[in-house]
Parts: C-alpha cells; sequence; structure tokens
C-alpha cells in the first residue's frame, strides 16, 4: 500500500494499525521438474574436495577462506581488479571471468562456492548441479520463487550435496532458543518480530541517466548475466545492486534468510499462509519535494507481516519483519539500561518473550536456568556441506530447506511490490492471480536454468 511521505514513527505506527488478517489454509510446496543431471564423484572421507569459487571479490573471498581445509583449484570472477585479492591468494588456482567456461574445462571440479550478486545464483548454481557438482550459494538462494523450486528439485535428482550461507543456523543461540521454547519456558509461542538496520545501500532512487565509462577488468556484459541490459554505472556496484529490483533482493533478501531461518527451526514452521506489506514510497531531501520514486528500487523502509497456520499442537504465528531503521516497540519485560540492539529477533509467547535465544528480564532467565541440551549439535556450517559432499547427512541450509525460507523472503517483496495483502497455497497465490507473475522472471537472450 501506498504509504506517501511519512516520518519513521508515523509509517510505524500507521503500518502496524495497516496490517492485519490471516489465512490457514496449507498445501504441500510444489517441486518444479529438473533437467536431467550428472552424477557427482563419490569422495572418501579423507579425501580432499576440488573447490571453485564463483564470484570471489566480496562474502567469496571470505567463503574461500573457510575452504581451504581443501583443494582450491579454480577461481572465476567478471571484475578481476575486485577479485584481486582472492587471485592473489589462491595463485595456484586457474583464473576465470565466464563460469559455464570454467564449468566446461575444469573437469576435476567437486563442489562450486557461490557468492555473485543474486540475479546471478540461481543459473550458476543450476549449471554445476547439472554437471554434478555440490553447490554452497550464498542467501538468498535465488532472485525468484521459481528458481527456488527448480533448484531444489535438481539437487535432489542429482543427489548433490547443498547448503545455503546463511551461517547462523548452525549456532549454538539457534539451538538453546530452540530447547527454551519446547521447554515450555516462554509457553506457546504466537507472535515473532524481527528487524534489521538495512539497508545500508543506496534504495529508493531512480535509475542513473548518465554511462560510465566501463572498468578495463570488468566484463559489464557478463555482471548483467540473465538480467536486462542496461548501461553501466557505479551506481550498481560492487555493492549497491543489492537495493535494485533486477539485481538484489533488497534488505528483506540480504538479512531475511539469516534471521528466518532460527525461526523456522526454533518454531517448526512450514510456509507462509498470507503475507502484507507496507512501506516508505516517496523520497523527500526537501520538505518540497514530493516526487514519487520510479519502481527501479526498493523502498527506504518496510514492514511485512506473515501469518503461519498451526503445526500440530503449536499455535498460529504471525511473524513481523521491519528495516530501514523500523523496529517493534520496545518490550516492557527489557530492563532499562539494556538497548534494543539495530538488528535482532523477539520471540512473543504466552507466558515470556525472548530476546534472541535469551529470555527477558535477566532475572527470568536466571530463574529457568539453562534449558535441557535436546538437540543435536553442527560441527560448523561450511563443515556440514563439507559432510554431506562426502555422503553425510544432509547440511541444514540444504537447497530443500533454503529454498522454504527464500520463497518466504520472495514473497515479502511481492507483497511490496504489489501492494497487496496476498493468500499464499504454498504453490501459488490464490487472491490476486496477477501477482503470480512475480513469481518468475525473464531471462535476457542467452541465459537460462
Amino acid at each position: 500500500m501506498a504509504t506517501g511521505h511519512l516520518s519513521r514513527r508515523t509509517f510505524l505506527v500507521g503500518a502496524a494499525l495497516g496490517l492485519s488478517g490471516c489465512a490457514t489454509t496449507a498445501s504441500t510446496l510444489a517441486a518444479a521438474q529438473p533437467k536431467p543431471a550428472a552424477s557427482a564423484r563419490r569422495t572418501s572421507p579423507n579425501e580432499k574436495l576440488n573447490i571453485a569459487g564463483i564470484g570471489i571479490g566480496g562474502q567469496g573471498h571470505d567463503d574461500m577462506k573457510n575452504c581451504e581445509e581443501h583443494n582450491i583449484i579454480a577461481l572465476c570472477d567478471v571484475d578481476w581488479a575486485y577479485a584481486g585479492r582472492t587471485f592473489k591468494k589462491y595463485p595456484n588456482a586457474k583464473q576465470y571471468k565466464d563460469f559455464r567456461v570454467m564449468l566446461e574445462k575444469e573437469k576435476d571440479i567437486d563442489a562450486v562456492v557461490i557468492a555473485t550478486p543474486d540475479h546471478i545464483h540461481a543459473v550458476a548454481a543450476m549449471a554445476a548441479i547439472q554437471l554434478g557438482k555440490h553447490v554452497y550459494c550464498e542467501k538468498p538462494l535465488t532472485h525468484s520463487i521459481d528458481e527456488s523450486r527448480k533448484l531444489a528439485a535438481a539437487a535432489r535428482e542429482a543427489k548433490i550435496a547443498t547448503q545455503m550461507g546463511n551461517s547462523g543456523q548452525a549456532s549454538e543461540e539457534v539451538r538453546v532458543a530452540r530447547e527454551y521454547v519446547k521447554s515450555g519456558a516462554i509457553g506457546p509461542v504466537r507472535e515473532v518480530h524481527v528487524w534489521s538496520d538495512r539497508p545500508i545501500w543506496p534504495q529508493g532512487i531512480k535509475r542513473p541517466s548518465e554511462t560510465d565509462p566501463i572498468p578495463d577488468t570488468l566484463d559489464w556484459d557478463l555482471w548483467l548475466g540473465p538480467a536486462p541490459e542496461r548501461p553501466f554505472n557505479r551506481a550498481y556496484l560492487p555493492f549497491k545492486w543489492r537495493g535494485w529490483w533486477d539485481f538484489g533482493t533488497g534488505a528483506l533478501g540480504d538479512m531475511g534468510c539469516h534471521a528466518f531461518h532460527p525461526i523456522f527451526r526454533v518454531l517448526d514452521l512450514g510456509h507462509p499462509t498470507s503475507i502484507e506489506a507496507c512501506s516508505s514510497d516517496k523520497q523527500s531531501n526537501k520538505k518540497s519535494d514530493k516526487e514519487k520514486i520510479t519502481p527501479e528500487t526498493y523502498p527506504l523502509a518496510s514492514i511485512v507481516r506473515y501469518e503461519f497456520p498451526a503445526r500440530g499442537d503449536m499455535p498460529a504465528v504471525a511473524l513481523t519483519w521491519y528495516d530501514g531503521g523500523l523496529r517493534p516497540a520496545r518490550p516492557p519485560e527489557l530492563e532499562e539500561e539494556r538497548a534494543l540492539e539495530d538488528g535482532g529477533t523477539l520471540y512473543v509467547g504466552d507466558n515470556g518473550k525472548m530476546l534472541g535465544h535469551v529470555p527477558i528480564p535477566e532475572a527470568r532467565r536466571k530463574e529457568l536456568g539453562q534449558p535441557p541440551k535436546t538437540e543435536p549439535r553442527s560441527p560448523g556450517h561450511f563443515q556440514e556441506w563439507f559432510l554431506a559432499c562426502k555422503g553425510g547427512e544432509p547440511a541444514g541450509a540444504n537447497f530443500d530447506m533454503a529454498s522454504l525460507v527464500t520463497q518466504t523472503v520472495l514473497l515479502g517483496n511481492i507483497a511490496l511490490r504489489t501492494g497487496k495483502r496476498l493468500l499464499w497455497d504454498g504453490n501459488q497465490i490464490t487472491n490476486a492471480p496477477e501477482a503470480n507473475a512475480f513469481l518468475s522472471r525473464a531471462y535476457r537472450t542467452g541465459w537460462s536454468i
């Protein structure tokens, strides 16, 4: 819904009052039919994997560090200046600009790590899956809901090991939070509030009219990949692409998978049944400026509300997301001297509240003590994937789980885009058929999954 130019305080209050309603129907998650894929090479538990990186200039640089116990044999990035430090760190790895060329030439690759901008995730991951490569892909899994379904189905068919890059899912804190809830420490949970300091990049802006010179080290056509062609401008990269609809998935896409996956695990959530959103959709640098933002970028701030149905003896849950500096009301249980951080998760139960993985106030946490340790612990986010690559149990953020969480995040973006309350049956939007057009996206000629 459009809100005009509002103060953050006015927007927060009005948005909270305006979000309403819950559908309670549920259905099974639809799975797309995958294309045939090659089988993954079998590796013994003591054997090192041959790993390739796709998108290694930013987050990919840190991901490669986490893979150093294995053989890093190939590296790919479309911007060789941005990726220079990673190329330098692993001088024995073959260097490429086009991941398709790399995957074709480097037959010994066992697994790939993808940390490109969001719009490249699906095409890179599917190319690797169809060659039988294990895949680690940064969050969100894909740029569209249709892509996430296809990746999950193809990975399942190929019997490869997968993991999405939301490392917090492997943490001790997630397990403790689940143990508190399962022990009844705060009673049945009916509300969860999640907030983020994102965006920390430009949003609510128009497409630039200028064309900047393309750096010699950048292949702009490869950077665009499946996205619609447009002239190069420094407004898009290296980090600012997140705010553009064609390339990124906004604040919700950036941090939603980090924040939502633990909640799904703690509360055994499936798909939501109702999604609605409101946003600050006008920009004003001056009081007289009433110019409406074009649909090129995500809004300056938003609130998205999801409704999840009851599960067994667990009640229905309302999950509310806040970004752009917005946040829920400060819980009265929080001690006056304790700050409400820039990002966090608040569980609201019938008998108490939990901030992150800790019951509040501190006196209540001390009274409860630590919950019984009933949840299996993780060896580490990357270690989960490595073990799965060698025939172990599926990783905690494998593509089936990652697809569910990613679809939930992206449904929030569709609600932002349409300004409508959406009813979701796990397969399609049932009350606004025209919104189903946003479940998928068109690819530029020469690109597909």
